[in-house]
């Protein structure tokens, strides 16, 4: 490293475009804030051919990238990308660190190492990862956490996850939290991309919202999100008193329980199930959905509620794993096992004008604490540490 600058690879091989979560969002988020804050620091991103033919992403724009040659859709070539192809590309790059980020690692490599673990839901909810994926869980992780020599995690509840269930050494784990976009404009209602966001008859016709008071959920469909008590909580609220509820995230096969509960408690009329969206679909939404609910049973650190307080949205939220971390004060925390606790959270704050204000004005003011520029002077000190350097 002497005498050339430090040389930073990126990890990205997970990142499959439009299907990464919210992994992606971070990633997509943190690169530039490291490119800004660093700019002695070369960085290389090492990404999959999907991430490649996309072509949307600040690799390859704002910092030189590497193609891996896997489909990292395919988990068997994401691993063989990641664990044999990944090394050799990044000692021929000449990386000093190599930076994962997305909770698993190469296993070897004449480099140091830096992941990113986002949680250990493959331990707290087993049922979240199907066949291949959980049992590549259960070996990646903890080979990554061993080899590492450093470990960032966006919440006190993952670095207690990580002390707990794999014994890891507290002083090796660096509490980065994530941050939040900023958000809004002179010119009106502007995405976290810079993409302009639909108006308000737009977005009502996209989803097919009519008049009605509307909800919204940001979250993959899989069982550990805990939809399955949403959707019981709302069939709990009067016909006449409602919401439309509109839960966006990437589909998943789980997603055909979720229609199928919401069809028996006679939802058909009040649940719109959208995938991944645009930024300016998901700001149209935010601008005029009433509240936002994350009933989720455990999150590594849970980016939506963050992305709800920026933009003024009162927030119900579940009172467990790191979201009371995020909430702070700013929210309604509901045990997420209690279909009327979160019923009466979502009732509350469509029907308590004073409250919903009152959040509104907390939100902003607790997602300001949460910023990517920190996120990435907490990153790039991680590296200083994994380099021996104070």
């Amino acid at each position: 490293m002497s005498g050339r600058g430090l040389h930073v690879g990126l990890n990205l091989i997970f990142l499959v475009p439009g299907e990464s979560g919210g992994m992606e969002i971070a990633a997509r988020e943190l690169i530039p804030a490291l490119v800004a804050a660093a700019p002695e620091v070369r960085f290389t991103a090492f990404i999959n051919r999907e991430a490649a033919a996309a072509a949307d992403g600040p690799w390859g724009q704002l910092l030189a990238a590497v193609t891996v040659p896997v489909r990292a859709s395919n988990r068997l070539e994401w691993v063989r990308g990641e664990q044999a192809l990944l090394p050799v590309a990044a000692r021929r790059a000449g990386v000093d660190v190599l930076h994962s980020l997305a909770s698993t690692a190469p296993g070897w490599g004449r480099f140091a190492r830096v992941t990113t673990i986002y949680d250990l839901i493959y331990r707290r909810f087993p049922d979240a990862h199907a066949g291949i994926l959980d049992l590549g869980m259960r070996v990646l992780v903890p080979l990554a956490a061993r080899r590492s020599r450093r470990l960032i995690v966006s919440s006190a509840s993952t670095r207690r996850d990580l002390v707990e269930l794999l014994g890891i050494d507290e002083r090796r784990i660096d509490l980065v939290p994530l941050g939040v976009a900023r958000v809004g404009g002179a010119g009106g209602p502007v995405s976290a991309a810079g993409a302009e966001a639909l108006d308000e008859a737009q977005t009502r016709a996209r989803f097919d919202l009519g008049e009605r008071r509307v909800l919204l959920s940001l979250s993959a469909k899989r069982p550990h999100k805990n939809l399955a008590a949403l959707l019981g909580a709302l069939a709990m609220i009067e016909a006449e008193r409602r919401p439309v509820l509109v839960l966006a995230g990437y589909h998943t096969d789980y997603e055909a329980e979720l229609r199928e509960r919401a069809r028996s408690l006679g939802l058909e009329d009040d649940v719109r199930f959208e995938g991944w969206l645009s930024a300016s679909e998901v700001e149209g939404l935010w601008a005029l959905t009433e509240a936002f609910v994350f009933p989720s049973l455990y999150e590594g650190f849970g980016l939506p509620v963050l992305e709800a307080m920026a933009r003024g949205v009162a927030v119900a939220c579940a009172d467990a794993s790191s979201l009371p971390e995020v909430a702070g004060e700013a929210a309604i925390l509901f045990d997420p096992g209690d279909e009327r606790a979160i019923a009466a959270a979502i009732t509350r704050l469509l029907e308590d004008p004073r409250e919903r204000e009152r959040l509104r004005v907390a939100g902003r003011a607790q997602a300001a604490r949460f910023t990517w520029e920190r996120a990435a002077q907490g990153t790039l000190a991680s590296y200083r540490r994994a380099l021996g350097a104070p």
